[in-house]
């Protein structure tokens, strides 16, 4: 069963790399899909609580970002590198499988990751 909840987090950044209107500091409200699967387990019904990915998403992800300058954490904090930074921390602690990481930068443009 995949199992996704979604948060929302405010944060500046700029794309050092880009040369456009993005290389100047702007702010986002960014809205976050994170994805996982596990079994259902058949005593609760519950295939991953989704109280406790909110937990580990708060704690490791909205935390560290919410009303931040990106680019003190990501250098080159486009939506792709901010989306496989998220990816690599909660892969690390969530104790079920990671499927899909999804990143709106505006609420029409997103990028998605499932891993390497």
């Amino acid at each position: 069963m995949q199992v996704t909840k979604e948060f929302v987090f405010d944060a500046a950044h700029n794309l050092p790399n880009y040369h456009g209107k993005c290389e100047r500091l702007h702010g986002h409200t960014y809205r976050l899909h994170v994805t996982v699967e596990a079994p259902v387990d058949p005593e609760t019904g519950i295939a991953f609580d989704f109280s406790s990915l909110g937990g580990v998403v708060k704690s490791e992800i909205i935390g560290p970002l919410d009303h931040t300058y990106l680019n003190e954490k990501i250098h080159n904090s486009s939506a792709e590198n901010v989306a496989l930074w998220i990816w690599a921390r909660l892969r690390e602690k969530l104790p079920v499988q990671l499927v899909e990481v999804k990143l709106w930068e505006t609420p029409t443009s997103s990028v998605t990751y499932r891993g390497e």
